[in-house]
């Protein structure tokens, strides 16, 4: 009877195992409609691929990550990408780069990358850097202070920020999980969609008065 049981362990286990390691992969696009007609279909896997034969250094360089971001706008930052539209060689490759500049008091607001996570290094100034648990953590909120030569992870997924609290300029590069990490930066996406949300959703969600929820909706 223990050899019977034992054989029905290890089956379902196995069984297990065959759903966990059988799951779809991660999209590169933010949404994917099925169609019945495959001549209506487009190519959605990143990019259609180049011929060998054709492939040179060139595919696989990027030049520019050495000059400054404009931090001259409302958020007081700026993130320029190494993502597969600059840098075509990353298609497949699951990476990509971005140099994010800050002026003092800059920020990168509150954003997420549904299809990565990040690893950010600071090089120059002080940043407080942090994110935010999903509800199923309790929505605990991490968060330190990084110098020069420091190291953040943001994990996939979660809502993260970068905020500039020295007297000068910052610089950090970040290296994402995903050739087109995607982003949403939480107030554009909430108060600035296109159409607009219902104020009056987004009064009771975020417990605020309904006017005030008007005049985000109008700055975003």
């Amino acid at each position: 009877m223990k050899g019977f049981q034992l054989h029905v362990v290890v089956a379902i286990l196995a069984l297990a195992f065959s759903f966990a390691s059988g799951y779809d992969p991660s999209p590169l696009q933010d949404f994917c409609v099925a169609i019945d007609e495959p001549k209506d279909a487009v190519f959605v896997n990143g990019k259609f691929c180049k011929n060998p034969m054709d492939v040179r250094a060139e595919d696989f360089s990027f030049s520019g990550l050495n000059i400054p971001g404009n931090t001259d706008n409302q958020v007081g930052s700026n993130v320029t990408a190494v993502f597969v539209d600059q840098l075509p060689g990353l298609n497949t490759l699951g990476i990509s780069l971005v140099r994010i500049d800050y002026a003092p008091g800059g920020q990168n607001p509150p954003h997420t990358h549904p299809r990565a996570s990040e690893i950010l290094v600071v090089v120059e100034g002080t940043l407080l850097v942090g994110f935010v648990a999903s509800n199923q953590n309790n929505n605990t909120f991490f968060f330190k202070t990084l110098y020069p030569g420091d190291v953040f992870v943001f994990p996939i997924g979660q809502i993260h920020f970068q905020f500039n609290i020295g007297e000068i300029d910052a610089v950090a590069f970040a290296g994402l999980g995903s050739q087109n990490p995607g982003v949403i930066t939480i107030a554009n996406t909430v108060f600035g969609s296109n159409p607009p949300i219902d104020p009056e959703i987004l009064a009771r969600a975020f417990q605020l008065d309904i006017n005030v929820v008007k005049m985000l909706q109008i700055l975003f």
